[in-house]
């Protein structure tokens, strides 16, 4: 047991009691329409409409690599965006558009927000969908950047 509990089931729909945090990692082009942002935006409208402000104001505020936005959705949950991708994967790209940097930066500013709350964090494998990562390089991220400061973590396996 690493402090990390495995689930399979949705993220957007956190189980267990008190404040819950669903967080799962953006891209720094403004893009939102696909992988897991479409289970948050079936759930609920606000973090895609904040996601998009905070680029398109991204001139004026703190939008980029390693940030991260809090939105909440409901009384006792908020929606993580981590902006831990770089661009997005095309046909032409090169490489994985996931930065382990930026995504242990907006953890870390994760990590603050959920001491704040006494939320615990619900997450897909972040940075390994369509961002390209890797799970073995993410989670030694949450485990230091979450776990190690006693804040609860599920990650859940979609399907059944």
């Amino acid at each position: 047991m690493n402090g990390i509990t495995y689930v399979r089931g949705d993220a957007t729909a956190p189980g267990g009691k008190g404040v819950k945090i669903v967080a799962h990692v953006c891209n720094d082009l403004g893009g939102w329409g696909k992988g897991f942002v479409l289970a948050v935006s079936r759930r609920w409208p606000e973090p895609g409409a904040a996601y998009r402000r905070w680029h398109r104001e991204r001139a004026r505020n703190d939008f980029g690599l390693g940030a991260a936005q809090f939105v909440q959705v409901g009384p006792y949950v908020w929606v993580a965006n981590l902006v831990g991708q770089r661009g997005m994967r095309t046909a032409r790209s090169t490489g994985a558009p996931v930065r382990y940097e930026a995504i242990d930066a907006a953890l870390g500013r994760l990590a603050d927000k959920a001491a704040e709350l006494g939320a615990s964090v619900h997450m897909p494998r972040i940075g390994c969908g369509l961002a390209g990562g890797s799970w073995a390089k993410v989670e030694p991220l949450v485990l230091r950047r979450l776990v190690d400061r006693g804040i609860p973590v599920t990650v859940y396996d979609f399907g059944g």
